[in-house]
């Protein structure tokens, strides 16, 4: 399954349903239900629906209900780039975290194998 690696506090509003939007400095052509990875655990799956953009930092700020995160550090994020919106949809956090093996250097996307015990909570 794609995992998507997110940083905290983010990830944690990812599953809780809190943030809907992902931003990134890139689109995606992934589509479907992923895994929430965070500090080499999976906390739960969402579905990547589509991607929105490209906006500047200013207007993103305008949805910051949506991605809650704040404008100075959208500013310092894209650098001068474009950003676009992951749009996040029907988060399900697991009962509890799992660790995963992520390969050193992944950045964004990682592929994992979870345990046969989560079979049933990630359909």
């Amino acid at each position: 399954m794609k995992g998507l690696i997110v940083r905290q506090p983010f990830a944690d509003m990812i599953v809780s349903g809190e943030k809907k939007w992902e931003v990134r400095t890139r689109r995606t052509g992934v589509r479907g239900k992923i895994l929430i990875l965070s500090e080499g655990y999976a906390l739960g799956t969402v579905e990547l629906s589509d991607v929105l953009g490209p906006f500047t930092p200013e207007e993103l700020a305008e949805y910051r209900d949506l991605h809650r995160a704040d404008y100075e550090f959208l500013k310092e994020y894209s650098r001068g780039r474009e950003l676009y919106a992951w749009v996040l949809e029907n988060p399900r956090r697991f009962a509890k975290k799992v660790r995963v093996d992520i390969p050193r250097g992944a950045q964004v996307w990682v592929n994992v194998e979870l345990p046969e015990m989560l079979g049933a909570e990630r359909d």
